[in-house]
């Protein structure tokens, strides 16, 4: 029976190892912060424009009393850095997803993308 519990200790050991890809380019991965946007209790971004490096992400501390999700340009599809999906509630702190390429991102919130005190940018060196 000993053997049996053996046996099962080293499979899940072997699971938890294999899923925990810590590389900071990993397609879908949060990346070491290389820099904090924090969405303030009036509904604006502090700082609005920050830089990080190639493999890094972007922290997001919402201090606001409602949800925010702030995506890259353009809206709708987010498609010019699609690593920058980031839905926070009050009081949460969420990363995004490394960003592999050199390059600058607009950021926008995605739940009320014509307000222009939620526009930002991330540029990538």
């Amino acid at each position: 029976m000993t053997r049996k519990y053996v046996v099962l200790t080293a499979l899940l050991l072997t699971a938890v190892a294999c899923g925990s890809d810590s590389s900071p380019t990993a397609p879908g991965q949060p990346g070491p912060s290389g820099a904090t946007i924090t969405i303030l209790a009036n509904g604006t971004l502090s700082p609005a424009q920050v830089e990080i490096t190639v493999g890094q992400s972007v922290t997001f501390v919402n201090q606001d009393s409602r949800n925010h999700q702030m995506s890259a340009d353009p809206h709708p599809s987010h498609a010019d850095c699609p690593q920058i999906q980031v839905l926070t509630t009050p009081g949460q702190t969420k990363s995004s997803n490394a960003l592999p390429v050199a390059k600058v991102c607009g950021l926008h919130d995605h739940l009320d993308p014509s307000n222009v005190n939620l526009l930002g940018r991330v540029t990538v060196r």
